[in-house]
């Protein structure tokens, strides 16, 4: 086992993901239920995928790193923060665990906190916000416990299995992140 992680916790390590990570990423992307949790509705080609970690790869507003178990080297997911806007320091998260069975574990928890370390600790951000669809209420439940707050709903904003969705925007913020997981 490698374990060689950019941002090391105990149960998962985030690394810097590459063209790689293509073919584990594409076969990831039809997992029906990750898909609705994520509200993903295009498909996509292994080559699209390719280019894509290749263009991230050179973003310098956007951070995406794989989220890999350390007892296994397994990938299970993906974390990005995106948008990184440097003027008012802040920008968005989001996340995904691809296989429902590696959901539940803690995992997802420990790499949000993991990149919101990353990102108010060493990128001097001052806010980081993400939207969840009001169906995903084990998202809404961690995002909470880590310190997000509500702060509106867009009503309706997503179609998805026949029906109209609202999504749940919440943010957190530097003070109100340290206050919870930073040991002074």
């Amino acid at each position: 086992m490698s374990n060689a992680g950019f941002l090391m916790g105990e149960k998962v390590f985030l690394r810097p993901m590459n063209v790689e990570d293509a073919e584990w990423y594409y076969l990831n992307l039809h997992e029906p239920e990750v898909r609705k949790w994520t509200g993903t509705k295009r498909h996509f080609t292994k080559d699209f995928i390719a280019s894509y970690l290749e263009r991230k790869s050179q973003d310098d507003f956007t951070v995406l790193l794989a989220i890999v178990r350390r007892d296994d080297d397994r990938p299970i997911g993906d974390i990005a923060l995106q948008d990184i806007d440097p003027s008012n320091r802040c920008c968005n998260i989001r996340i995904a665990i691809n296989q429902t069975s590696d959901t539940g574990k803690g995992y997802g928890s420990e790499a949000m906190k993991l990149m919101l370390d990353y990102g108010f600790g060493v990128l001097n951000l001052h806010r980081i916000e993400l939207n969840v669809f009001d169906y995903n209420v084990r998202a809404m439940h961690v995002y909470e416990k880590l310190g997000f707050k509500r702060e509106g709903v867009q009503r309706e904003a997503l179609f998805y299995d026949h029906k109209y969705h609202d999504s749940i925007l919440m943010s957190i913020l530097e003070d109100e992140f340290r206050a919870l997981h930073v040991r002074q």
